[in-house]
């Protein structure tokens, strides 16, 4: 995912510097060339050893180490650059960063880079408190720099508070939503539905379906790495909820309609990847339905049909896509859904093809546009969701 792409980690002199190698780790698992830069107090906590063993770069520790061939490393460093991530940030080493300090490798390195910086401190919490650190921080912010918000627990000192070092998890996600895809898609308004809607019969039991909400995520997710403002209007998911986007949660098909009527006159494409619920109980009690033969006899009412809502009230230059999940007759099916619903894109598939579907981490999908049909290969849903975008964008 990351080739050709060059991570430049700065550690500094914090106890939480520890986690940086899982964070190297990752990255290099993602094929990024990475690039470790520490400062002196750093060492004290970790050996730079670590670092070249995962990286198999030199872990570069001084200002002046390695400048031969002509080469002077921090311009080198801050020229190799694609982003720079400092974590642990300290607070000397913020406030050297916001007052153009450069007294060592890292700070000069920052300081002559171009690229997008991010930086998550971690310190004490009263540390952290102090006016001072604010100031510097939101000085920091006002030249650029993103700020990944320290968590809050019990920190090295004893003390419990805000000043604890993201998982490596976390500062991961903020480096790949900067260098993971191009950023085709800024400015741009993304609302996408995703989840299997429950209709209650009573205050314990209700009608569903097998979605996960794992294609709904994968195309939440492409959009945010591409620069996208995206809404995710999620019913029930046990898929994992991408980061950096605005989440409405919902539970059934009349709140989804509710929720995506509401926001849909703002969006600039929108996706309902959501299985909604087809019909809802009109009325259930089963002590008054219930048959001589012990069956129940339940009535249902159709729901809002989302997509022809959409369809309807689609403004000028508004991109509307919606699924098809059929059992036969696949194309002729989704052809006519395109027309009636008024949409610019079905995304078909078959339930019956092994691998596509509910509950599978991949899909295999045909695109039904004006323009055509064109079928894809089973894929992963990440790279289902790339390929829609990229069919959205007209690539």
């Amino acid at each position: 995912m990351y080739k050709g792409k060059t991570v430049l980690l700065g550690v500094t002199g914090g106890i939480a510097a520890y986690k940086m190698p899982y964070v190297a780790s990752g990255l290099i698992k993602k094929n990024a060339n990475v690039e470790v830069m520490m400062t002196k107090n750093a060492c004290e906590f970790i050996s730079p050893m670590n670092f070249e063993a995962l990286t198999k770069n030199k872990c570069h520790t001084d200002l002046f180490d390695g400048e031969d061939g002509g080469k002077i490393m921090h311009i080198t460093l801050a020229k190799s650059a694609d982003v720079i991530l400092i974590a642990p940030a300290t607070a000397n080493v913020i406030a050297k960063l916001a007052h153009g300090i450069a007294d060592d490798l890292l700070t000069s390195t920052v300081l002559a880079a171009t690229c997008h910086k991010i930086i998550a401190p971690a310190m004490n919490t009263n540390m952290l408190r102090n006016p001072i650190t604010i100031s510097n921080i939101e000085r920091l912010k006002a030249f650029g720099f993103e700020v990944i918000e320290p968590a809050e627990g019990f920190l090295a000192c004893g003390d419990e508070g805000a000043g604890k070092l993201p998982e490596p998890a976390v500062l991961l996600e903020y480096i790949e939503r900067e260098i993971a895809r191009e950023k085709d898609m800024v400015g741009k308004k993304v609302l996408v539905t995703s989840g299997a809607t429950r209709e209650a019969l009573d205050p314990v039991r209700f009608i569903t379906n097998h979605s996960t909400g794992r294609m709904g995520f994968a195309l939440a997710k492409e959009a945010m790495l591409r620069g996208a403002d995206v809404t995710l209007v999620k019913a029930s998911t046990t898929a994992e909820v991408p980061p950096f986007v605005n989440v409405v949660n919902v539970e059934s098909a009349e709140e989804m309609f509710e929720e995506v009527k509401s926001l849909s006159s703002d969006m600039d494409i929108i996706i309902k990847a959501a299985a909604v619920s087809d019909y809802t109980p009109e009325t259930f009690s089963e002590e008054k339905i219930k048959k001589s033969d012990g069956s129940i006899s339940l009535s249902l009412k159709r729901t809002n049909d989302i997509l022809a809502y959409l369809g309807e009230h689609k403004k000028e230059g508004q991109f509307i896509c919606g699924f098809s999940m059929e059992t036969e007759n696949l194309i002729e099916n989704s052809q006519k859904k395109l027309q009636k619903k008024n949409a610019d894109m079905i995304v078909a598939n078959n339930l019956k093809e092994a691998g596509a579907g509910f509950g599978t981490e991949t899909n295999k999908v045909t695109f039904i546009t004006k323009d055509g049909v064109f079928p894809q290969e089973l894929d992963s849903k990440e790279n289902v969701a790339k390929a829609i975008m990229d069919r959205i964008l007209n690539k």
